[in-house]
This record gives C-alpha cells, structure tokens and sequence, in this order.
C-alpha cells in the first residue's frame, strides 16, 4: 500500500475514533471557553458566542486555574527550572556546575524573549478546559517558536507507555503562506493554481509526525530522523514536504487520564453538569426577577379603552363608576431560594476547579506556619496533577528545547567531561519550591531540638555542614552561582587550617622563647648568687 495513503487511513481512524470527544469539547467550550468553541459546530469570524452563557462563574475559575498553573509552574519572573547532571559526581566538578548554571540561564533567557508566555498560556486553558493541550516547538531563524494547536485540529496516539509520541494535525492555510513555507515548486499543482488565482483562499493539509521505524541510524539526513514529518494535501492526498525531527516537536499533556483513553478529562468536565445547570437557573431567575419588576398586568375586558399605557406618566381612560381595576398579576416567584440555589451550583463549580484551594493560600492576619499549611494542603490537593504535567510537559519540553539550542550553537561547548552523559532537570519554580518547603521546615525544627543539646551531647558529630547548607540552598531556590564551588571552599578551609596553624606554631615558638628567657634568667640568678 502506498505509505501517503497508510497515513491518511489511519488519520481517518483517527479522527472517527475521536467523534464522541468532539462533541463533549463543543459543549465545554460553549460554557466555558466561547472564543473557542468552533468544534462540530463552525462559525464565522467576528459571530458572537456567548448566548449560551448567563453567570459568568465557570470562566472565571478557568482563567484563575489556567493563570495559577501557569505561575506555579512556568512564571515568567522567575527561573523555573535548572539543569543538573544524573550523575552527581560529574555534577560536583567545578567547570560542569559553571556550564550548567551558564546554559540554564540562557534557555531561560531563550525562553523569555520567545512567544512562549503567550501560547504556554493557551495551552493551560486548553487543559482546563478540554483535559488536553497541543504545542508544537520549533526554531524561527535565531528564535524559539511556539505554537499552541486548536483542540479540534490535532488527534494523537499512544506508544507502549502511555506517552504521546504520534500527532497528526489536519488544519487550513492561505495559499499564499502554503506556497511561503515549503516552495513554489513543492505545493504541487493543486496549490500552485490556487495561489495563482487566490492566494488568500484556504487549502486543507495534513501533518503527520511519529516514530520512524524503518530508517537506517548510520545516516543523518531529513529521512532518517528518529521521527518522521510528512506534510499532506488533504485536496489531492499528494504529499508536500517529507523530513523528520531529532526530537518530538508536538508537546501534548493531559490534565488527568482514564485507563484506556488516550484523551485528557479535566475539571471542566466535572463542573459541565453544574455549569449547564448554573446558566439554566440564572437565566430562569433573571426572568422571574423581570417579572416581579415589570410584572404582567391584569386588564378587565371591559371598561378600558385600548391600548393600556404602562410607561412612567402613562394615561388609561376607563368608565366611569365602574369598579374595574388594572392590578399586576402576582407569579409567586420565590426569589431568594432561586439565589441561594444559585450560590450552591457555584459551590460546586469552584470545588471542581480548585479555586478554594487557590484562593486561601495565605491571608494578612495569618502567621508563618498557618501559611505553611495552608500550601502544604494546597500541594496534597493539586499536587498529583502537577506531577502528569510535569512529565508530560515541562521535561519534553526542556529536551526539546536544550536539544535545538545546543544544535543551533546556542549554548557554549559543553566540557569534554560530559561527553555522553546524560543531563538531568531539576525544577525551581514556585511549585517546586512549596513542596521543598516541608522538607526544610522539617530540617529546621530538627536543628531549633539538636542545637540546645549540643552543649551536652556531641550532636554535631552526626551534622553534614556541606550537605546541610546545600539542603538549605537547594529547598529555598537560591541560584548555584551563589555559592563558591567546592574546589574553592576546600582551598579556603586548607588556608584557614594552615593559617592557623602557622599562628600556633607562632604561639608556640613565643612561649618556647619565653620559657628559654626565664630559665636562662633564672641560671643568672643563680650563678650571680653562687659568686657571692
């Protein structure tokens, strides 16, 4: 069978096996992320799509869970995360610790200059929301690139671990940019007539990218990368470009996962019911609110002349000596239970998505260790989740990083001592750093029991100065190049130790001299008293 059309059958499996999940992400995006919800349902640019939604609830606990992911993990004001080496021994050589603290702080210049707070937000709200993200990373020239995926654009597949390592992505382009990306002479006929009549006209492609088992290793070209690219007109299923990456380009976490599913669930999906329920009910009140305001009237058949004039000032003639009234007509709305039903359905919503846990970090009348707790409770509820995401997208997405950085010469030459080494990934970010934070309080209330009872026991015997401070460092978040290396720190105690040393020699040769001067005093004394 031809491999171009091996591809789009299993993108077409793909995407049938995918038709239930598009319809839940229809539904989450009508009430929660209307800017987005052009799924099944497609809409024209600049249509309005908020008539589903009448409490703004459910969009604001997804822009305060979406923007405290992001700070919690990948804060653009801080250092996030700091290379290491596996092998700890290498990691204590003075020359790796410079290289490694050198190359953290220009990934992380790298990523700061980039478009990446912009799109690494979208991809939180789209694990909010949908459960699951898409972010392709590539170099633009000098520069990273990155690009969040529309969730109804990519479809994925799962290698033996449970780890994406296949993406296709069907999406529309100009003709103009298709032709701007791969060539005039590579588009194909189809495009090159497009672009010719109407280069702004969308043509459908298709971007395959996944684990190339038939390449031969020996070679370095585009077609024998560890996982291949293939670019396909949907049009004419005529492939466009054929190439390969060094490594996976598509970042693609799940906020949580079901056994047996390859899509992500998220906290959207919880809430939906309460949501749905929640707009049903404010909608519903809103009327009923209108109704007790501006309620419907009660007009005798007879008597009146048409039409009654309800407005400020109005006049209505009816006969006189008749006793017929206009009198409002009374629904028995019951208001008030409508609103504290409302409240519970909102409960519910900020239960779903962690805003209590959130929002009660800290308060001002709180004290130190009430803080402590309070972030301690916050990481067991969270924490779990943070974990898929870190595995699932901070480390791909670092290795993906330090790979094209290190390629592109935009590292300095590692030392000839971490040749074939592997480097590890330790993460600083606030997150990080609050669940180092009940280690070192642990350590800290251990040294307020042990110091007291140094006077009388040798407690410090069992200490590790080095490793203590190192602990210390480490758990705060304080940068490596802080701390003088250890090559330096030996050389300075070697001095210290030598110095004094030399100043006890000194001590001692003064004493010795002292004690020669009184003896040979003495021997005078003695000898002048004999004479005598």
């Amino acid at each position: 069978m031809d491999p171009i059309k091996e591809l789009v059958a299993r993108f077409d499996y793909l995407e049938n096996r995918r038709d239930n999940w598009d319809t839940h992400y229809q539904e989450l995006a009508d009430y929660m992320l209307p800017r987005k919800a052009d799924i099944v349902r497609k809409r024209s640019r600049g249509e309005k799509r908020m008539e589903l939604i009448f409490d703004g609830t459910a969009l604001q606990a997804v822009d305060l869970l979406s923007a405290s992911l992001h700070g919690m993990l990948t804060s653009g004001a801080t250092p996030w995360f700091h290379l290491a080496m596996k092998d700890p021994d290498i990691g204590r050589d003075d020359m790796v610790q410079r290289w490694l603290e050198d190359s953290s702080k220009r990934m992380i210049r790298a990523f700061n200059q980039s478009n990446f707070e912009t799109e690494v937000h979208e991809l939180y709200v789209d694990l909010v929301v949908f459960g699951t993200g898409c972010m392709f990373v590539e170099m633009d020239g000098e520069d990273l690139r990155f690009s969040t995926r529309h969730i109804s654009e990519f479809y994925v597949a799962e290698d033996q671990f449970g780890l994406v390592d296949t993406v296709f992505r069907k999406y529309k382009i100009p003709a103009r940019q298709a032709v701007q990306r791969f060539g005039l002479e590579n588009v194909g006929k189809f495009i090159q007539r497009t672009f010719e009549k109407k280069p702004d006209e969308e043509v459908t492609l298709l971007h395959a990218v996944m684990p190339r088992d038939d390449r031969d290793p020996t070679k370095r070209d585009n077609k024998n990368m560890p996982f291949a690219s293939v670019y396909i007109c949907m049009e004419t299923k005529m492939p466009v470009a054929i190439s390969g990456f060094q490594e996976f380009p598509y970042i693609v976490p799940r906020f949580l996962k079901a056994t047996g599913e390859v899509m992500g669930r998220s906290p959207a999906m919880v809430a939906l019911p309460d949501v749905k329920m929640l707009n049903l009910m404010s909608k519903t009140i809103i009327q009923a609110a209108q109704k007790q305001i501006d309620p419907p009237l009660l007009v005798p058949d007879d008597g009146f002349l048409l039409p009654i004039r309800t407005q400020p000032g109005g006049l209505n003639f009816f006969r006189s000596g008749t006793r017929d009234m206009i009198t409002p007509l009374n629904t028995g709305a019951n208001i008030p239970i409508g609103l504290q039903m409302e409240e519970q359905r909102r409960g519910a919503i900020r239960s779903a998505f962690y805003v209590d846990q959130l929002l009660s970090a800290s308060t001002p009348n709180m004290t130190a260790t009430e803080v402590v707790q309070r972030q301690e409770e916050r990481m067991r509820v969270i924490g779990p989740v943070l974990g898929r995401l870190m595995n699932e997208m901070l480390r791909p997405m670092i290795d993906r990083v330090f790979a094209l950085m290190l390629r592109n010469e935009m590292l300095a030459t590692p030392p000839e001592v971490l040749q074939g080494r592997d480097v590890d990934i330790e993460y600083v970010s606030p997150l990080a750093r609050a669940q180092k934070s009940s280690s070192l309080n642990g350590t800290m209330k251990a040294l307020e029991i042990l110091l007291p009872l140094a006077q009388s026991l040798p407690v410090g015997d069992h200490l590790n100065p080095d490793g203590l401070v190192n602990h210390i460092v480490d758990s705060l978040g304080v940068p490596k190049d802080v701390l003088l290396p250890q090559a330096q720190v030996d050389q300075q105690r070697q001095q210290r130790a030598a110095a004094e040393q030399q100043a006890m020699q000194r001590q001692q040769d003064q004493e010795d001299v002292y004690t020669t001067a009184q003896a040979a005093q003495a021997v005078r004394m003695v000898s002048d008293g004999g004479g005598s």
